[in-house]
């Protein structure tokens, strides 16, 4: 649109590339604001891409003055001029676009009829001007038959949380702060009261997750959900919840960081707090989803795990998967896991923290149940009876009883999936959201007869018990991330290999381009 939109973006288009310019907005003004000593249009510098010179303002003014707007509003019309060129130039249908319009500008009809006009205006423009002499045809992609949502991935979160709820039983509450980019699911959550949500906005981020637990401690379904800098503030409670073994699913929508950081941006910089940001010997379970649409089946495996194993578990998503969509297929109910909880209701023997002889978790008892009465909170407890115990040997058994329990979760886990042999010269580790772009590059690497497959673990931690054998498998091991070598560590220190880390720290996701470039580097 302008020469400092050109600028910010010109990176990610790749030579060959179809530019697109509003020739209206590089006025020597604009120019200056960018910091261009020249004319990007004039001076060649654009010579290695296809540029397409189009006076969209001046259209898109021209075009919807039938509606009455004035100036500045018709001026903001020109996105949807943009797309009308686009749908043209990629041969898409304008009805889905055309029955939004009249959806979200219901209300202000001469906003409606503007960028209706401006919408095809655009489209009648590529198809009778020479500028454009190229359609291009997108085939549909190939999916399962069935009903599907286009979820983004906090949606997906919600979706999951709700059918999870519905699948065990239990009122869900969710208890949560404002904070970019993790607000939408307390927004989404709070839509549903008809399904037994409750949503609580606290005060804080402390608030939040102690208000969970304790809806936990009640034999509800819990979960709270935030950003890096406020899991950094519920890291206490969650140690609370490992010491009274309350399930309670914890979701963080991964941002920029230290500190406030860059909260419109994405990052995958919390996988250490995940993992080790407690006090004490405090091992939490740390799944991460892989695309918007996995993120609704990852809160039901993280619900499924807090369920069984009595444990805090901690979801990791991002802003890239937060705000990214995807078509959802939606499952039949037999798809879902069966989350049914059994708590305690015979208070005869019952001690507190007695366990299960193979999973080593205590059983659940609602607080007010006649005969059930216990001791609970942040102190150690005795084992058995869950007496407060400042016993040495206690601590040490109790310490060790709780990483035991889950270290057992391996037992959950399902075979490694991998894409590509199962040995050979390279390996590729990823996690979270570089999912899409990591398998692609591979994916493209492989057509051309490289050596090399790729690996997505959604667990962390445990981390899959398949996964070290496999990775003796491979000459080297590479892991993108959008970090300084987070999950590289983690490797090196529990299978003792030696790891070349992908990494890259913009705020951005990476592209396809991006991780083949650093793979082709390092090989």
């Amino acid at each position: 649109m302008n020469p400092a939109a050109l600028k910010v973006n010109l990176a990610d288009l790749e030579p060959g590339g179809i530019i697109l310019v509003n020739t209206d907005g590089f006025t020597a003004q604009n120019l200056e604001k960018a910091a261009y000593e020249t004319n990007p249009l004039e001076d060649g510098s654009l010579s290695s891409y296809r540029v397409l010179r189009v006076p969209l303002t001046e259209l898109t003014l021209n075009a919807v003055g039938p509606s009455g707007l004035n100036r500045k509003e018709a001026q903001r019309c020109k996105n949807f001029f943009a797309l009308g060129l686009l749908y043209w130039l990629f041969d898409r249908p304008m009805e889905h676009t055309l029955h939004w319009i009249e959806k979200k500008f219901g209300r202000n009809p001469k906003t409606a009829e503007a960028n209706v006009l401006a919408l095809r205006a655009g489209y009648n423009y590529a198809e009778t001007t020479e500028v454009f002499t190229t359609h291009y045809s997108i085939k549909k992609a190939r999916l399962e038959p069935g009903t599907y949502l286009n979820l983004t991935g906090n949606q997906a979160v919600a979706m999951g949380a709700i059918a999870a709820s519905l699948r065990s039983g239990r009122d869900l509450f969710y208890g949560s702060y404002p904070i970019t980019p993790a607000s939408e699911i307390l927004q989404d959550l709070s839509k549903y009261k008809e399904f037994g949500v409750k949503t609580f906005q606290a005060e804080d981020e402390i608030a939040a997750v102690g208000a969970a637990l304790g809806a936990s401690y009640a034999g509800h379904l819990a979960m709270t959900g935030t950003s890096g800098p406020g899991m950094a503030l519920k890291t206490e409670f969650v140690g609370l919840g490992v010491m009274t073994e309350l399930p309670l699913v914890i979701v963080n929508v991964q941002r920029g960081g230290p500190s406030t950081g860059l909260p419109t941006k994405t990052e995958q910089a919390d996988l250490f707090q995940a993992l080790f940001g407690r006090n004490g010997e405090c091992p939490v379970p740390v799944l991460a989803a892989s695309t918007p649409g996995d993120c609704f089946w990852t809160i039901l495996e993280c619900f499924r795990i807090a369920l069984k194993y009595m444990t805090p578990v901690i979801c990791l998503s991002d802003g890239y998967l937060a705000n990214g969509s995807e078509p959802l297929k939606i499952p039949s109910v037999d798809d879902l896991p069966d989350l049914e909880v059994e708590f305690v209701t015979d208070p005869e023997g019952f001690q507190p923290y007695a366990r299960d002889e193979e999973t080593l978790v205590r059983r659940w008892a609602i607080p007010g149940a006649p005969g059930l009465e216990h001791r609970i909170g942040g102190l150690e407890k005795q084992h058995i009876t869950g007496n407060v115990s400042y016993d040495p040997d206690n601590h040490d058994l109790m310490n060790r009883l709780r990483a035991r329990k889950i270290a057992g979760i391996v037992r959950e886990i399902p075979p490694t999936q991998v894409f590509g042999e199962e040995e050979g010269e390279t390996i590729v580790v990823s996690w979270g959201s570089t999912y899409g772009a990591v398998t692609s590059a591979v994916e493209n690497l492989r057509k051309e007869g490289v050596s090399i497959s790729s690996v997505h673990p959604r667990f962390l931690f445990p981390l899959p018990p398949d996964l070290g054998d496999l990775l003796a498998g491979f000459k080297r091991i590479m892991v993108p991330e959008i970090n300084l070598g987070q999950l590289s560590y983690v490797l090196r220190a529990n299978y003792l290999r030696d790891v070349i880390g992908l990494n890259v720290i913009r705020g951005r996701p990476f592209t396809i381009a991006q991780v083949e470039e650093m793979i082709r580097e390092r090989l």
